[in-house]
């Protein structure tokens, strides 16, 4: 079947493409998920750790810085040595100061609220403020007699200073705070989105799911229910049927295989229906060759001349070869016999043909018993005992002698029918060799021996058959190569 181009896909790439119609949508969406998630929480995050830093000066700053001027004001101190008196509950109020400016610059960078920078700035202008406020505390309190005007400049400035920061902190801390209800408000119009988007998606992914896996399916059932359709078919007989590998996919290499394994099954078949016709219809010339009108009217000749002349133990003797030559050779239907059975069917042959042929025919039959039990075609050595004594020992002048022998040799088993007749020549050999390998439709003369070699070949392959061995003058060996299959 002629087999065109076809640009369709194939069925791995089918499969990839319904796979990424599937990973594509829902990766998008999960990565969307992730950087939306991502942000806020960064967002997030930022904020509470921005309200946790001015929380932390919201509630300690204002005070540690009291605390600290009133035990230099009220101890007439500095705030060296309130450090070293106080260092292991309370730091140097200008480090607090130092350290909450320090930490109010980093916010100013991060800050996200709006107005909060301008707070900040406030916080730090305030900072500035305290400290000079509290360094003028700490000059008077090293001169003696303004222990009432710092306990004023306390009251006026350094409470109301750090109050006001306080303040300012906190109104820090309350936008900042908005920012996070800013978030969850966006959140939440977030979530909606992906809820809804989810939604749409996952019904376009269903959708477009169902449509391609329809089609891929199809695109895999179809060819596969034909070719259940076509094996059926087959299976009955019809081996004509073919399957259209056209679809250009992997399914088209299964189908091609599939006509092509048709084709050579119904190929096979054909050969050897014709192969059983060719050996049926060889057997039968064999057996009717076999059965010989000649050698019947010799034989029964015989019978009468010996029947006439009194010998009624030879009588006997030619009836029962006679009727065992017959039985093997109809061997009740059966291609295959012993090689027991074998041996009787040659030794019957022999024992009619010795009666008439008795001046000049004399036999062997050296087959060792361990073979008895093997199988071995009929009518496989007694055509070759024929052609011995009609073709070697009748053109030799003088008695002739026929040897029958066997052999096991591993896996195969020989056999030879060695005679001394008249002999060939090796072109001989040579020719009669070559008419035995020809077609029966072309072959001329050597019908029996052609016959068994075909018969041979047929059973049990080209590798076993028919050899020769001959010298002119000297007499004729004819080997017979089988493979040894004990019969059950």
């Amino acid at each position: 079947m002629r087999r065109k181009n076809s640009k369709r896909l194939s069925l791995h790439l089918k499969l990839m493409l319904f796979s990424f119609g599937i990973l594509i949508p829902f990766s998008l969406l999960i990565l969307y998920l992730i950087y939306a998630l991502s942000a806020y929480s960064r967002d997030y995050n930022q904020i509470v750790s921005n309200i946790t830093a001015a929380s932390a000066y919201n509630i300690n700053l204002k005070d540690d810085i009291d605390y600290a001027l009133y035990q230099m004001v009220s101890a007439s101190i500095t705030a060296e040595e309130f450090g070293e008196k106080f260092g292991e509950e309370y730091r140097n109020p200008y480090d607090e100061i130092d350290q909450a400016r320090a930490a109010f610059s980093r916010l100013a960078e991060i800050t996200t609220a709006p107005g909060n920078a301008r707070r900040i700035q406030m916080i730090q202008k305030n900072l500035n403020t305290l400290e000079r406020r509290m360094k003028e505390i700490e000059e008077d309190c090293q001169k003696s007699g303004h222990y009432d005007e710092n306990m004023i400049r306390l009251d006026n400035n350094i409470y109301v200073l750090t109050e006001l920061l306080q303040e300012n902190i906190q109104q820090y801390i309350y936008y900042e705070t908005r920012g996070l209800e800013h978030i969850r408000i966006e959140l939440e119009k977030q979530r909606q989105y992906v809820v809804q988007v989810s939604v749409i998606a996952f019904a376009c992914v269903f959708v477009s799911c169902g449509f391609l896996s329809t089609m891929l399916s199809r695109s895999i059932s179809r060819p596969i229910e034909e070719m259940c359709r076509m094996t059926e078919l087959v299976a009955k007989g019809n081996f004509d049927a073919r399957i259209d590998a056209e679809s250009g996919d992997e399914i088209s290499v299964l189908k091609a295989s599939f006509n092509s394994m048709v084709g050579q099954i119904g190929n096979l078949v054909q050969n050897i229906k014709t192969e059983q016709r060719n050996l049926r219809d060889t057997e039968l010339r064999l057996l009717q060759e076999q059965i010989n009108p000649h050698f019947l009217y010799n034989t029964l000749d015989t019978i009468i001349w010996l029947a006439e002349a009194g010998q009624n133990k030879q009588v006997v003797d030619m009836v029962t070869s006679l009727s065992q030559f017959f039985r093997t050779t109809l061997s009740e239907g059966r291609d295959h016999i012993t090689i027991r059975e074998e041996e009787v069917h040659i030794r019957s042959y022999l024992e009619i043909q010795q009666f008439r042929y008795r001046d000049i025919l004399d036999y062997e039959i050296a087959i060792p018993e361990q073979l008895y039990p093997y199988s071995i075609m009929k009518l496989t050595l007694q055509p070759l005992v024929e052609n011995a004594l009609y073709h070697g020992v009748k053109n030799k002048r003088g008695k002739g002698r026929i040897r029958i022998c066997g052999v096991l040799e591993g896996e195969n088993i020989r056999l030879t029918v060695e005679d001394n007749g008249i002999g060939m020549k090796p072109e001989e050999v040579e020719a009669l060799e070559k008419r035995i390998r020809t077609s029966a439709e072309e072959r001329t003369g050597s019908f029996g021996l052609a016959n068994v070699q075909e018969r041979i070949c047929l059973n049990y392959g080209e590798q076993y058959g028919l050899s020769f061995q001959s010298k002119y003058g000297k007499g004729t060996i004819v080997t017979v190569q089988i493979p040894a299959v004990e019969r059950k």
